[in-house]
């Protein structure tokens, strides 16, 4: 079964942290996703770009309006998301346990959410 999990992270917190203590904390971060890697469990991963760069798509009249920003208004938002293969519950958290949101960054809200994948269909890149 597949599994999605959203990486979250509180973007004040970390945007009020000292430049060195961004640094000391990502820097970390390489060695934590080579190891999920490593478990062969991965399919995919990706860091998001900022909440300031987020737009939302909602029907109005039938019609998608466009909107700047996230589509709701949270602490936490979600700062990337990877997509692990696991044959149940607890091998999903012994996967996702791996990635740096899982073991650091406590102080900015860095945390995972983790969803069983009902229907999942890879689309050929253009």
């Amino acid at each position: 079964m597949k599994y999605l999990c959203l990486a979250y992270y509180n973007p004040e917190k970390f945007a009020a942290m000292a430049p060195a203590d961004k640094q000391a904390l990502v820097s970390q971060c390489p060695a934590k996703d080579a190891e999920l890697k490593k478990t062969g469990h991965l399919v995919v991963s990706a860091s998001l770009e900022g909440p300031q760069a987020a737009f939302a798509l909602r029907p109005r009249g039938g019609k998608p309006q466009v909107t700047d920003g996230p589509y709701a208004e949270a602490k936490e938002m979600v700062g990337g998301f990877f997509i692990i293969e696991a044959a149940d519950k607890d091998e999903a958290v012994r996967v996702a346990s791996l990635h740096p949101a899982a073991t650091l960054g406590e102080s900015v809200g860095w945390g995972i959410e983790v969803h069983p994948i009902g229907f999942f269909e890879m689309t050929p890149s253009k």
